[in-house]
């Protein structure tokens, strides 16, 4: 990963799926009967009313440069929840909505990627839809605040989601530890295997083709 062609790439078509990412759950929440990101103007493909500066560019660039893969984040599009006739269904529904998304993405990405030929168009193809479900895996994690969390309100008592709720404040740190201290007391990275074990394979049968 030292060619900067490779990095330019991977890390470009990253952008937009973490886009279009935040622009599905804020298009369910809307569906949903929650215009709030859409009076603030957050329904909107253009990447400036979304960009983090850290989550959307500095750490998927530092990412694809030393592991090869990355995964990020925009600025969260704001949701009322409270405006859902069901507040846990349309939670579930909010959070599935972006990385089904991705899952779809990738899927025309591969596809069109088994009629694309060589070259460079063929690449960032296949870079397009690896990347979109490293993206969709990574979120599918159950961990505050990552999309995987929203389904676990399906199925908690009260008295749970109070327990949700004050885990949910610590989880990004909870997360960033995880991903970085695993590994020293584990001996391999989980992150690694994880992506190995499931947006790999994934990419491979939407492309039609064996990594390596």
């Amino acid at each position: 990963m030292n060619d900067p062609i490779e990095i330019a790439v991977r890390f470009g078509v990253l952008v937009p799926a973490i886009v279009i990412h935040e622009v599905a759950h804020g298009w369910m929440a809307y569906l949903l009967g929650d215009p709030t990101a859409k009076d603030k103007g957050r329904l909107s493909l253009n990447p400036v009313r979304h960009v983090d500066p850290w989550g959307t560019l500095l750490l998927p660039l530092i990412m694809v440069a030393i592991f090869g893969f990355a995964f990020g984040y925009a600025k969260p599009v704001p949701i009322n929840p409270y405006r859902f006739q069901n507040y846990r269904q349309g939670m579930f529904l909010t959070g599935i909505a972006g990385p089904a998304s991705n899952l779809l993405m990738a899927a025309a990405a591969g596809l069109i990627f088994r009629f694309s030929g060589t070259g460079l168009i063929a690449y960032i193809l296949l870079m397009f839809a690896l990347m979109n479900l490293v993206l969709m895996f990574f979120n599918l994690i159950p961990l505050p605040p990552l999309d995987g969390s929203r389904v676990l309100p399906l199925f908690l008592s009260d008295r749970g989601m109070d327990v949700y709720d004050q885990i949910e404040r610590y989880g990004f740190i909870i997360l960033i530890a995880a991903l970085w201290l695993l590994p020293e007391f584990l001996g391999f990275n989980p992150l690694g295997w994880y992506m190995g074990a499931t947006a790999i394979p994934l990419t491979e049968f939407f492309a039609g083709l064996r990594f390596g």
